[in-house]
């Protein structure tokens, strides 16, 4: 029995008169933690993979849902099966400079640059992309209604924890990036607190805002 979440991409590719032929599902992780990226993932899947029936495709749904070694291997596959995966992302001292909103913004932008080809129609994650000249869909909870956008949301995911994991937590040591990759736990919090901020923490999010500022007062 075909594996349900293509309803939006069977009803472009079925659309009469429409020229989509080419649709990528875009998705970012890391709005909320305190430091770190927001990274963005576009992901084109073919449309051989609607009627299909493996077992992988279960699992390609809302990131947060899925076991994070469930998660790496779905990932796998993805990347395996995929027209195109493009990955981008936006500094911390981007979101400090521009706001969150913008900067997650332009990680979604340059993550679609990087595809090939490029795609003909956007389904994105509860966000529009007006500097993107691509037909486009915004879907609240799209992660949950749409493969190719819940595609998107594991790629993020995987790419941004692979970093706060295996890069930013050895080259910051003591924050310990590596387990909450940058949410406001209790351990980062005090880590925060005892160490002060790092480079990659983001200074227009409270409370480091308010540490900086108490700090220069």
């Amino acid at each position: 029995m075909p594996i349900t979440g293509w309803e939006y991409e069977t009803s472009l590719l079925e659309s009469k008169g429409s020229n989509v032929g080419v649709i990528a599902g875009v998705d970012e992780v890391g709005r909320g933690p305190l430091a770190g990226p927001v990274v963005a993932a576009a992901v084109i899947l073919p449309a051989s993979l609607i009627d299909s029936t493996a077992t992988w495709l279960e699992d390609v749904r809302d990131s947060k849902q899925v076991s994070p070694k469930r998660r790496a291997a779905v990932c796998i596959h993805i990347h395996q099966h995929a027209v195109s995966v493009g990955i981008g992302a936006a500094s911390s001292s981007e979101i400090d400079t521009i706001g969150i909103a913008p900067a997650t913004r332009r990680a979604m932008e340059r993550a679609i640059e990087c595809l090939d080809p490029q795609p003909t129609h956007l389904l994105i994650d509860a966000m529009k992309l007006p500097a993107i000249d691509i037909p486009q869909t915004s879907i609240i909870k799209g992660d949950s209604l749409s493969k190719s956008i819940a595609a998107a949301s594991i790629v993020a995911k995987e790419d941004r924890d692979t970093l706060m994991r295996d890069v930013l937590d050895a080259r910051y040591p003591g924050y310990g990036f590596a387990g909450h990759k940058g949410y406001g736990s209790k351990t980062h919090m005090e880590a925060i607190e005892r160490l002060g901020p790092c480079p990659v923490h983001r200074r227009s999010f409270a409370p480091i805002r308010q540490m900086v500022a108490g700090e220069s007062a």
